[in-house]
């Protein structure tokens, strides 16, 4: 039985969201696409402390997707149950956090330092609208219980949770289900050595 819709999923925002959830596949376009065509200056230094938060983001992700399982990797409308402990206990939406970290990790590594603050304002704009869209599937599916995790929990960077954090973790499918997402890092890494090495398209 489909849920009714709420009120917070009629929004126009949650509607432009809806769009962009649905087309997320390709948002990572602009954050890659300039670090990569845009000649930067790049360093040891960019590589380590740029690398460093890719792992960070990368583990931030694993663990959320070990909490919530690969429903994570969902396009429909349909979700079989809250997931409230573990990552999500510190934000509610730790696998966008973790992409987040990933995206502003290899615009660090390429050295184009301007496009950071462009690529953070290209992120919460986008991210906020698709958001938006989620937390209205959510209010419109769970109700109260989604409006008190709601409440106690931040959307965004986390603080240390009040309650528990234990749950089940299916660490293992969650290595696995990101293995995509690892070998789409190892690919780009090899991009920007190519490119710091002189290669151009």
């Amino acid at each position: 039985m489909t849920a009714p819709i709420s009120e917070a999923e009629r929004t126009p925002a949650a509607r432009i969201g809806q769009v962009l959830f649905k087309n997320r596949g390709w948002l990572p376009v602009p954050f890659l696409a300039v670090p990569l065509l845009v000649p930067g200056v790049q360093s040891p230094q960019t590589w380590t402390a740029g690398l460093l938060l890719v792992l960070l983001g990368e583990l931030v992700r694993t663990a959320g997707v070990a909490a919530a399982g690969t429903v994570t990797r969902r396009r429909s409308r349909e979700v079989e149950r809250l997931v409230t402990y573990g990552a999500f206990a510190w934000c509610r939406n730790p696998l966008y956090v973790g992409n987040f970290l990933a995206w502003i990790g290899f615009t660090v590594v390429s050295g184009v330092n301007w496009f950071i603050p462009v690529a953070i304002v290209i992120f919460a704009i986008e991210y906020t609208l698709i958001v938006r869209y989620e937390e209205g599937v959510l209010e419109s599916i769970f109700g109260q219980e989604y409006l008190e995790y709601k409440a106690r929990t931040p959307r965004w960077f986390g603080r240390p949770p009040s309650g528990s954090t234990k749950g089940r973790h299916d660490w293992a499918e969650a290595i696995w289900s990101e293995r995509s997402t690892l070998m789409q890092y190892v690919v780009l890494c090899g991009l920007f050595w190519l490119k710091n090495r002189g290669w151009t398209l």
